[in-house]
C-alpha cells in the first residue's frame, strides 16, 4: 500500500469492506496510531463460560428428559438471576444452540388418527 491509495484499493488488498478502511482512517485522524493498535471489543460477549451455562441448563435438561415441557422464559429467568442483569431471548436461544438443544413440541393429534367420519362409522358398526 502506498500513500495516496484509495480506500477501495486498500480494502481489496486487505479483503475488507471500503467502509472499514474509511473508519480506520477516521479513527487514525482523530486519535492517532493508538486508535488502530488498541483492541476493541464490539458486540455482545458471553456472560459466562460454557461450563457455567451447562450448570444453568442442568435442571432443565433433567426435566426435559423426564418428558416435561421446558419453556425459554424459565431458562431466561435462571440465566438473568445468575448474571444479575436483564438479557434478551435471543441470547438464550444462542446458549441453547451452543449446547445442541432443539425445539420439540408435543403433538396434539397423532398423524395417523382416523378422520371424524371414519370414527363415527366405526361406532355405528360396533354398536348393536
Amino acid at each position: 500500500m502506498n500513500k495516496g491509495d484509495k480506500n477501495g484499493d486498500i480494502a481489496k488488498k486487505l479483503d475488507v469492506h471500503p467502509k472499514v478502511v474509511s473508519a480506520w482512517v477516521s479513527d487514525f485522524m482523530k486519535r492517532g496510531i493508538e486508535a488502530l493498535t488498541t483492541i476493541k471489543y464490539g458486540g455482545n460477549r458471553r456472560n459466562m463460560s460454557y461450563e457455567e451455562e451447562t450448570e444453568i441448563l442442568k435442571p432443565f435438561k433433567e426435566l426435559a428428559e423426564k418428558g416435561q415441557i421446558v419453556e425459554v422464559s424459565e431458562i431466561k429467568a435462571a440465566y438473568e438471576k445468575k448474571v444479575n442483569h436483564k438479557i434478551g431471548n435471543s441470547q438464550i436461544y444462542r446458549v441453547l444452540a451452543r449446547h445442541k438443544w432443539r425445539k420439540i413440541m408435543p403433538r396434539s393429534v397423532h398423524p395417523k388418527k382416523a378422520s371424524p367420519e371414519a370414527i363415527e362409522a366405526s361406532k355405528k358398526l360396533t354398536q348393536k
